[in-house]
């Protein structure tokens, strides 16, 4: 029975693999609601500071901040590239980094250089590999983004983009639609264009303020839009956690499923063979009886 032995092997490896991913579903479950009750929390924070920056462009339609001029001739296209630290999530990173690759391509296609933050191990390790610039990166960002972590990296990007050393920028991340969609977008961040500070009519009257500057109007509108475009990354980095544990969740879920159906499929091999064992064994008892 050398051969049932070998099976029996297998099936008991694969128990074993089965209770493992089990239990990394049940925990990217638990991860993932606590990451999308944090996604949707940052929310309002953003959506507060962009009315009020909108309200004071209005206010004040002489002035044009640094993040949305857009006569830079520096042929420099930025990246931040926001990527999960570790893998078992399905395509998650495969698809947004196909996608960056994409655009990096037209960029470069159409004379432009390009650099890179990044955000994520293994977007960085990607880009790496790549031979793209990374002009800076954070990683092991944990379970929790933590805002300081990020303004350092993305503070490169934000200050070469005022200086005029990169023309615009775009925000590269796995936009969360629900637990089983996750969607890769690559999105310009900088220059800040009207149809993101757009406002409702209904926003346009709640924010309809007279507003007292200190020190002055630009200082504020600058300060406010510098905040805007960080609660954007650090928006688009829960976002990303979000779909990150969802698609864990989903990819456990799948290998759970596929080791059940091997384990079945294991253990009729099995069956099969030891009834052979047996029948030839009997075979063999008869055929003796008989001749003697």
């Amino acid at each position: 029975m050398a051969v049932g032995k070998e099976i029996r092997g297998k099936i008991k490896s694969v128990e074993n693999t089965k209770k493992i991913t089990k239990a990394m579903e049940m925990v990217a479950a638990s991860k993932m609601r606590k990451a999308q009750d944090r996604m949707r929390a940052a929310r309002p924070y953003s959506d507060k500071i962009r009315n009020i920056t909108a309200n004071l462009s209005q206010a004040n339609p002489e002035y044009q901040s640094a993040y949305m001029r857009t006569d830079a001739s520096s042929k420099v296209s930025g990246f931040v590239v926001v990527t999960t630290d570790k893998g078992l999530c399905g395509g998650l990173n495969t698809n947004v980094l196909r996608a960056v690759t994409t655009r990096m391509r037209e960029e470069q296609n159409a004379g432009n250089k390009v650099q890179a933050v990044a955000i994520g191990n293994k977007g960085f390790g990607f880009l790496n590999r790549l031979g793209a610039p990374v002009v800076s990166h954070v990683v092991q960002l944990g379970d929790a983004p933590v805002l300081e972590k990020l303004i350092g990296p993305v503070k490169v990007m934000l200050d070469a983009f005022v200086e005029g050393k990169v023309d615009k920028v775009y925000l590269c991340y796995t936009k969360f639609i629900n637990t089983m969609k996750q969607e890769p977008v690559v999105e310009q961040l900088l220059p800040l264009d009207g149809t993101r500070l757009a406002q409702t009519a209904e926003e346009k009257q709640s924010y309809g303020w007279d507003y007292i500057y200190e020190p002055d109007a630009a200082t504020v509108i600058d300060e406010l839009l510098k905040r805007y475009v960080e609660a954007l990354v650090y928006q688009a980095v829960a976002e990303n956690m979000a779909s990150e544990q969802s698609a864990r969740m989903v990819a456990m879920k799948a290998a759970t499923d596929n080791a059940g159906n091997l384990i079945a499929e294991l253990k009729l091999v099995y069956n099969k063979t030891r009834q052979a064992a047996i029948t030839k064994e009997l075979s063999e008892i008869v055929s003796g009886a008989a001749a003697v």
